[in-house]
């Protein structure tokens, strides 16, 4: 199990229980103890857990994930904008990688049907948005599909991502700014986004405007590796010229 993987764990535990230890803890992933005082110092550091004697106790919200129903219903008009606006930005005839994300479903479902395309993602609903689309050569990365979000996430994830090139991603994020960078509530989920990131040629971020200057536990990249933002009237101009210094050109749709 990587560290992430068992932080995210512990942090489950600690909110299920109320209370974590150490030594219950390093028995459970046969690690050491001193292995488990880093995860605790990690989620401490973080604001998700408080370290007290012998272990830790939950605190902070840093972790909030609104499940796939409700972040369909949130912003909706908003997010169908964005998704209008994106699709610009299709290549004529070639790959892109679609995200896990409610904003990045919605272009799933909004490309033409005449539409000549290779699509990669790690998303159960986009792929079941895309299978019947007749002009679109579908590639469905696996891995362990987390419940929430019904993305894949983990090693198998990573590898594949590691072994291509696409000229276009479109990514999610639960938080955007130019001082926390592109921030999203799971560790694993956060590690494929880094891996699609690194493995297009162009990376465009599809958020709408209530997610800019919110934080949340896993960074997954700083705001300057988006070459675009598509986002809603929401964004001030003044916010939005700030980002545009930063070099991430900005579309309020």
């Amino acid at each position: 199990m990587y560290a992430p993987e068992r932080q995210q764990e512990i942090l489950r535990l600690a909110r299920d229980g109320g209370r974590v230890d150490v030594v219950s803890l390093a028995e459970q992933f046969q690690v050491t103890a001193e292995t488990i005082r880093r995860d605790l110092k990690a989620l401490d550091r973080a604001g998700l857990v408080r370290r007290v004697h012998g272990g830790a106790i939950p605190a902070g919200r840093l972790d909030l994930e609104p499940d796939l129903a409700e972040r369909e219903t949130t912003a909706a008009d908003e997010k169908e904008r964005i998704a209008r606006a994106a699709l610009a930005e299709l290549p004529g005839d070639g790959t892109v990688i679609v995200d896990a994300g409610s904003t990045v479903a919605r272009l799933a479902a909004s490309l033409p049907v005449d539409l000549s395309l290779t699509v990669v993602t790690h998303s159960l609903p986009v792929a079941a948005r895309l299978a019947d689309h007749p002009g679109i050569q579908l590639h469905l990365v696996g891995g362990r599909v987390r419940h929430r979000t019904r993305a894949a996430v983990d090693a198998w994830a990573l590898r594949a991502y590691g072994e291509i090139r696409a000229d276009v991603l479109f990514v999610a994020a639960n938080g955007f700014s130019a001082a926390h960078g592109l921030t999203t509530p799971d560790l694993a989920e956060a590690a494929v986004k880094r891996a699609a990131m690194a493995a297009a040629r162009r990376v465009v971020l599809l958020a709408d405007s209530s997610k800019h200057g919110q934080e949340h536990f896993a960074r997954f990249g700083d705001l300057s590796d988006v070459d675009l933002l598509i986002t809603d009237s929401g964004l001030s101009p003044e916010d939005a010229a700030a980002i545009e210094r930063g070099g991430t050109e900005v579309v309020r749709a």
